[in-house]
């Protein structure tokens, strides 16, 4: 997808001024709460599409919303990279770094994988002896597979790993553009490394596969006094960008959706254009609005506050929802259904990881914060 970006606490320096600090906690907490009801909206259309007949016009529109709602996980991969690479900056303690990545990133990942194994047992959706495998423990603890949305958690571990990696990059401070260029293309070089020597299984679940948000978003945090000013010179060109990206990857991935055949280089390299150009626009509207005002705002920074628990709590509501109300009727009532749910389950977990904060020790145990 995560709070933090699932999984990552930043520093807090507030601000008045109208192009905010990338700490200031508007800005963040705008940023996740934009980002995990973008994951929430994502995860229940795609629950939709399962009660759809391709063929239904309706299907092709829940399609479009789905795909174009598909850029979370480079989303928060992005402010991830932004906020500890101007940590390590300011304070290279590269010790406290680990201690704090090892609590808060490798712990939840392996707690929430566990009971994710569980949970997948008892909904009677994997066999008991999935528990006593170890090939399956294995399988799911190495490629993020316990749940559907818990590759984003040890996506994010690896990123923690590597980050330090990027200090010197940092350090150079390259112009963003030159930065765009440099990621996109270490990404498409590990396209070919993955397609002619790396041969991976589930390549959406390393880091590798997201090189090009990381890359920009250690760029942008050498640069964070600077970036509200170019992306206000360049935003027009950012929307091109964006606009070309979508219009390039969205028709792609409905066909890939339903089942059509898709290039997989075209389909790869147009999502991740998209998605990371997706992730720099809104941290860029993030930066220059200072935070959402007003209700709206107050309601995004509610749920960004809790936006990790909101990531790991919401699937599991989804899957019982859907097991005590499958959807049916026309494809508009399953829409609505559906749409019930996601609503349902999102401000369950917003009220529930806002109830465990007040609980900081059972907080920390389940969330690593």
């Amino acid at each position: 997808m995560t709070a933090q970006t699932p999984a990552l606490e930043p520093s807090v320096s507030p601000s008045a001024a109208p192009a905010a600090s990338a700490t200031h906690p508007g800005v963040v907490n705008t940023f996740r709460g934009l980002a995990i009801l973008e994951v929430v909206s994502h995860h229940g259309s795609g629950l939709a599409l399962r009660y759809m007949q391709p063929e239904w016009p309706l299907y092709t529109m829940v399609a479009v919303v789905n795909r174009t709602l598909h850029f979370a996980v480079p989303a928060f991969l992005f402010l991830t990279a932004v906020l500890l690479t101007r940590s390590l900056l300011r304070a290279p303690d590269f010790k406290r770094y680990l201690w704090r990545r090892l609590t808060r990133g490798a712990w939840p990942y392996l707690l929430w994988s566990t009971l994710f194994m569980g949970w997948y047992v008892l909904l009677g959706l994997r066999p008991p002896d999935t528990l006593t495998d170890p090939d399956r423990w294995a399988l799911y603890l190495t490629q993020g597979k316990a749940s559907y949305h818990l590759y984003f958690l040890l996506v994010a571990l690896e990123a923690y790993l590597i980050l330090p990696l990027f200090l010197g990059l940092a350090r150079l401070r390259p112009p963003l553009w030159v930065a765009v260029g440099l990621g996109f293309a270490a990404q498409v070089g590990v396209y070919f490394l993955n397609r002619h020597w790396w041969h991976l299984a589930f390549p959406a679940s390393h880091i590798t596969w997201y090189l090009f948000p990381l890359i920009v978003g250690v760029a942008v945090a050498a640069r964070h006094d600077e970036f509200p000013d170019w992306f206000r010179r360049h935003r027009l060109l950012l929307t091109g960008l964006l606009l070309a990206a979508a219009a390039a990857y969205v028709p792609q991935g409905v066909a890939s959706l339903s089942g059509q055949p898709v290039v997989p280089m075209t389909y790869s390299v147009s999502a991740w254009l998209f998605t990371t150009f997706s992730a720099v626009m809104l941290y860029g509207l993030c930066r220059t609005w200072g935070g959402l005002t007003g209700r709206v705002g107050a309601v995004v920074a509610w749920f960004g506050m809790v936006s990790l628990q909101i990531y790991l709590l919401h699937p599991p509501l989804l899957q019982l929802a859907e097991q005590w109300w499958p959807p049916h009727g026309s494809g508009t009532q399953r829409v609505v259904t559906v749409t019930a749910f996601g609503l349902g389950a999102l401000l369950l977990t917003a009220l529930t990881g806002h109830g465990l904060l007040r609980l900081p020790a059972l907080s920390r145990a389940l969330f690593g914060r």
